[in-house]
């Protein structure tokens, strides 16, 4: 086999490594996601209801709060897969594709660095959280516990950012994350194409 055929293969296989951390996460993120904003809806509903009828619910406010938590940082790793992030998707789309592709990996380097950071230092914050011992008012749970997403959160993030590079590496046409490829997106108002 020569050279060329043995970077192929690598490369094939990588991309289908990238391919099946992609779908785990994919599961992961669309599981939590979906679960936060039907438990979220039915316990501000229930809460309603009974505040109305009978009495407040006196766990409401701290489930709903780690219920917010839980979306916003399963979020951010979704955001990132999706492309739905912060970026300079004019100043990207005048480069050459070979420029632009250069710009993402530099990009999502920094990018997963910075997540990777966050994520590091949001471990050692779960780390002294655990050793304060301190307990929520409602539940009577450690508090330490609604913070463990944030972590696990930006950890995801890192990944994705990771695979954005793996992906821009691999394939031909730049990516501006695992699952959107780059290319300029006509927007139209009121049916006229801008």
């Amino acid at each position: 086999m020569n050279e060329n055929g043995k970077e192929r293969k690598q490369k094939s296989i990588l991309q289908q490594i990238n391919h099946y951390v992609g779908l785990v996460i994919n599961g992961m993120e669309v599981s939590i996601l979906v679960f936060c904003v039907a438990a979220l809806a039915v316990l501000l509903i229930g809460n309603v209801f009974a505040r109305t009828f009978f009495q407040s619910i006196y766990f409401a406010e701290e489930v709903s709060k780690f219920l917010v938590m839980l979306m916003t940082f399963a979020g951010v790793s979704y955001g990132v897969r999706k492309a739905r992030h912060i970026r300079m998707g004019a100043f990207l789309d005048a480069m050459p594709p070979k420029m632009e592709k250069v710009f993402l990996v530099i990009i999502s380097l920094i990018s997963a660095v910075v997540m990777g950071m966050m994520a590091w230092f949001s471990y050692k914050y779960l780390m002294n959280a655990m050793t304060m011992g301190h307990m929520t008012p409602a539940l009577r749970v450690p508090t330490w516990t609604f913070y463990i997403i944030v972590p696990f959160g930006f950890g995801l993030a890192c990944i994705q950012y990771i695979r954005t590079i793996i992906k821009n590496l691999t394939e031909k046409e730049p990516w501006q994350s695992p699952e959107q490829q780059s290319e300029y997106e006509d927007e139209k108002l009121e049916g006229i194409q801008l």
